[in-house]
């Protein structure tokens, strides 16, 4: 028996690991897991940069990735509590981002400052209990390759964006967004799509 079915199967042991890891009421790891444990479970790959001012909420149990010559800038959130945190190659994450995962993000993607990206949702169906201990439920976040994500965006659990997208700045992406497309608005809609016969971005009716 391997040891997650070990710690799945005896609830006592594994509120205990948790508590080694996670501080009671905290989202955010022990000193000695970011010094001592994360480093052998997860891979920042040649080039990569994580600024100092950056909070890194990266614990071993679930995937955390950073591609070759990607670049987290100051005050961003990273999170992989909930889920794995996947960057790609040569992409940016600008100023104050939050990345809830599960969250996967492709190569060269550009997302600008204040971006919120997040695969989690708290559960609230129970109105006999506080939203806050009716638990969470996650769907994965996909942003695939060559996008560009606007200041002020908001990318919402179980959403896929397509290659070379432009999301507009102040958008709430609640749907998935087709290849090739910019999309605007609250909540966030198609306002234009790259005709590969005109070579050219046409507005949408």
């Amino acid at each position: 028996m391997g040891l997650k079915n070990t710690l799945e199967n005896n609830p006592a042991l594994k509120k205990f690991i948790h508590w080694t890891l996670i501080p009671t009421g905290q989202a955010k790891p022990r000193v000695w897991v970011k010094w001592m444990v994360n480093p052998f479970f997860h891979q920042k790959k040649s080039g990569s940069i994580i600024r100092s001012r950056t909070r890194m909420d990266i614990f071993p149990f679930n995937r955390f990735e950073l591609g070759k010559n990607a670049v987290i800038e100051d005050f961003c959130t990273i999170n992989n509590g909930v889920g794995e945190v996947v960057i790609g190659d040569e992409t940016t994450l600008g100023m104050s981002n939050v990345l809830i995962g599960p969250v996967t993000i492709g190569k060269q993607v550009i997302i600008a400052q204040n971006v919120v990206i997040s695969g989690l949702n708290h559960n609230y169906e129970d109105i006999n209990q506080p939203i806050q201990t009716q638990g969470v439920r996650t769907a994965p976040v996909l942003i695939e390759d060559e996008c560009w994500i606007g200041a002020n965006a908001v990318i919402t659990a179980g959403t896929t964006i397509g290659k070379h997208c432009v999301i507009a700045a102040g958008a709430v992406v609640t749907k998935n967004v087709p290849a090739f497309s910019i999309a605007a608005g609250n909540p966030a809609k198609v306002i234009k799509k790259y005709d590969q016969d005109q070579k050219a971005w046409i507005r949408v009716n």
